[in-house]
């Protein structure tokens, strides 16, 4: 089997017997149902490649869809269509110039074949006079498709000027889509957010946005029953290579990689194609997806926003605060969301609020390590070295070993670098620790609600443990007595400490803690 690792043209995966998950009955669905469309999925999800398959299927290139779903519809026609494709993927865009320039390319391209009049001198004019042109000398309607629409404004958020700069250039520029209808047989633009759509796109009401409608959840990405069909084989040799079992192996593939859900109804998530291909290719489980790096502008957002990241993991948010971003938004969940960072987890229908959580190990476990850095040390290496040594310490029963350690790393945080909320910094210092000891332990975190701050367990030992800012250790280990958060562990064996620790603002680390 020829997986198409970093292959994203159609016709290269079918001309070279590449493996390719036929996606076409949903391609066949878009081009007869409706003209204008916009999908929003996160990166290396499969959105150049669908794309490139819309080209080749609108270019008659019927020779390369034998076999698939859409080969086998007697009512296509296979017309051929001009296509303007447009990648806007290519480019950093950290000036207005940046942008005007790769579209002028492309719009120079396109002019050498549909030429070009001379009172065309915007952008949008010289866009609408190519497929006006495009139109009349082939006799068929065009076909547009741009890929990462929103990679200048993704990489603006922040700067409100070059974001406005943007918007006002984008907005006339696809504002073509609109005012050249009559010769327009399909058009779709997709990108990782819903950036901008109100501004960007506030004229293009004829744009349909299917990122979130349940008959298109797995146009990108892989279901389950493909995973179990398609890759039969290669499971096996995975699971012999990992000395798994065929049942342990695909819970580990749906541990690490499933769980992306794009709407509220579809009940079965879909897989990271990336992390299937490349796990399947070198037999190796890795986070592969969150290796190719993570958008800085992630954690930009939330330390300009001081945004509390445990909220952040399990937020309740509407439709609304899902597609409302912007360059002045103080709420960073829509864009971590529409990145694949967070996924939806559950509905309320009555409400109709989506409760927002990681969609699997491999982008929880990145983004905790990721993170790890920005609020624990700079040196990476110190912070992957710290969780290590803790983790030992609680593995072997070392709880004093492992408290010191604890306030030996909050005193050299970098909380200089704190502009905002310290105390708040200090709980989201907090929950990345405990979040990457809970990656080799079992741990459950929670604030002061009732409940138990922080419970870890081993197979030896477990560790109830309470936490005040500002109070006394003494009053930590009374709260724990007092409600008895250990009553639900008296019938086993393992050997079990009560933790009581208070943090000074003033000193910024632990003060005192006490165990019993």
């Amino acid at each position: 089997m020829k997986l198409p690792i970093g292959i994203q043209d159609f016709e290269k995966i079918r001309t070279g017997g590449y493996l390719y998950i036929d996606k076409t009955e949903q391609v066949y669905r878009l081009a007869s149902e409706g003209s204008y469309y916009f999908l929003s999925r996160p990166r290396r999800f499969g959105k150049s490649l669908l794309l490139s398959t819309i080209k080749a299927l609108f270019l008659g290139k019927r020779e390369l869809f034998k076999g698939l779903a859409i080969g086998q519809k007697e009512d296509w026609d296979w017309a051929v269509h001009p296509v303007l494709h447009l990648d806007l993927n290519t480019e950093k865009y950290d000036s207005k110039e940046k942008l005007e320039n790769l579209l002028n390319d492309f719009l120079v391209k396109e002019e050498a074949k549909y030429g070009r009049q001379e009172s065309e001198t915007s952008l949008g004019l010289r866009f609408q006079g190519i497929i006006q042109r495009a139109c009349e000398k082939t006799g068929q309607r065009v076909v547009i498709l741009v890929d990462e629409y929103d990679k200048p404004m993704l990489q603006a958020i922040g700067n409100k000027e070059l974001q406005d700069e943007y918007r006002g250039t984008l907005k006339g520029f696809y504002g073509a889509l609109k005012s050249m209808d009559g010769c327009i047989r399909f058009a779709m633009l997709t990108g990782v957010t819903k950036f901008g759509k109100v501004s960007v796109f506030s004229d293009l009401n004829n744009l349909e946005d299917i990122s979130m409608l349940p008959k298109y959840h797995n146009i990108c990405g892989i279901t389950e029953q493909e995973l179990l069909t398609v890759f039969d084989k290669p499971i096996d040799e995975l699971a012999e290579y990992n000395g798994l079992t065929r049942e342990e192996c695909i819970e580990k593939l749906r541990k690490m990689y499933d769980g992306y859900h794009f709407d509220e109804f579809s009940k079965n998530g879909v897989y990271n194609p990336f992390s299937l291909l490349n796990t399947f290719n070198n037999n190796i489980f890795r986070s592969y997806w969150f290796e190719t790096g993570t958008p800085t502008y992630l954690v930009e957002l939330l330390k300009r926003h001081y945004y509390n990241l445990e909220e952040m993991s399990k937020s309740e948010v509407t439709a609304d605060v899902l597609n409302s971003i912007d360059a002045e938004s103080h709420d960073p969940i829509p864009v971590i969301y529409q990145s694949g960072y967070l996924t939806i987890k559950g509905y309320d229908k009555e409400f109709q609020m989506y409760r927002l959580g990681f969609p699997n190990q491999e982008v929880e476990e990145g983004f905790i390590k990721y993170l790890a850095p920005f609020y624990l040390d700079n040196r990476e290496e110190r912070s992957v070295f710290d969780i290590r040594s803790f983790t030992s310490d609680v593995r072997e029963g070392n709880i004093e070993q492992f408290l010191g350690r604890l306030k030996s790393l909050f005193a050299s945080a970098p909380y200089d670098s704190v502009k905002g909320d310290k105390e708040n910094h200090f709980q989201n210092m907090m929950w990345v620790v405990f979040k990457m000891m809970g990656f080799y332990s079992q741990t459950e975190y929670h604030t002061s609600d009732g409940r138990i701050d922080l419970l870890l367990e081993t197979p030896q030992y477990r560790y109830i443990m309470e936490f005040k800012l500002d109070g006394t250790a003494e009053e930590a280990l009374r709260q724990i007595k007092e409600k008895d958060y250990p009553l639900q562990f008296r019938q086993d064996d393992k050997h079990t400490y009560i933790i009581g620790v208070n943090f000074s603002k003033e000193t910024r680390t632990i003060d005192k803690w006490l165990v019993e």
